[in-house]
């Protein structure tokens, strides 16, 4: 499975306004191990508004030499092909990056990418009512964010990476469980055949516990349980 947290950082809130990105980044993990990372600055043609500036600290000086969208888009797309695409308010980085790809004349981001999911929706459905900014999933599941003192895109990305990592860690225990049972099983026939299994049928109970835990990571994963694709695939062939 191969996923990229992506985020940007831009010269305001609103491309149909004409504003630009400035900054974009991208963490690619694969099986949900980190593996490698884009990361570009980029010259948007115009100054950032005061308040976007107050958050990202990039100078129209500091960005001035920097290349345009348009001499890094092919290399962001390759970076981003066939990849589910885990972003932190998805819709606001999504609306700048399809206005960046309609200004070079190239299809919408999502006809690049496998999917978009967004954290912040996740987090809502994780934690309703509670505060669910970067910083504060940063708090609440322990990662570190000391150098966080101002927006930046790498780092972001790189924050939203564990922090997506730790809200959807139950699905990681599970996959990592299979994996190493499949392994076990394909290397150790001989030794299997000569141990005797004993069977334990579980009870009701057990039952409704393990679909009720079942549901939870089938909603924390958005419909990407391990565990029910298995029963599912198991159901068809009999």
């Amino acid at each position: 499975m191969r996923q990229v947290v992506l985020d940007t950082e831009t010269t305001g809130l609103d491309p149909a306004l004409g504003h630009r990105i400035i900054e974009v980044a991208g963490v690619e993990l694969v099986n949900r191990r980190v593996t490698r990372h884009f990361h570009r600055y980029l010259n948007p043609e115009r100054d950032s508004d005061a308040g976007a500036l107050d958050v990202h600290g990039l100078t129209t000086d500091f960005l001035q030499d920097k290349p345009r969208f348009r001499e890094i888009v092919d290399e962001l797309l390759e970076f981003v092909r066939g990849a589910e695409l885990i972003i932190h308010n998805a819709p606001f980085d999504a609306a700048f990056l399809n206005a960046e790809l309609s200004l070079v004349g190239l299809e919408p981001l999502e006809g690049h990418c496998a999917s978009i999911t967004d954290t912040l929706r996740l987090a809502k459905e994780l934690h309703p009512g509670k505060r669910n900014g970067l910083d504060a999933l940063c708090e609440r599941y322990q990662v570190d964010n000391s150098a966080r003192t101002l927006h930046g895109a790498l780092l972001d990305a790189q924050l939203l990476a564990e922090v997506y990592l730790a809200m959807t860690r139950g699905q990681e225990t599970l996959a990592m469980e299979l994996r190493e049972t499949a392994d076990w099983n394909l290397g150790s026939e001989g030794a299997a055949a000569r141990v005797p299994i004993l069977v334990l049928t579980a009870t009701d109970e057990e039952v409704a516990e393990h679909e009720r835990v079942l549901l939870e990571i089938e909603k924390a994963s958005q419909g990407h349980c391990i565990w029910k694709r298995l029963y599912a695939r198991a159901a068809e062939t009999g």
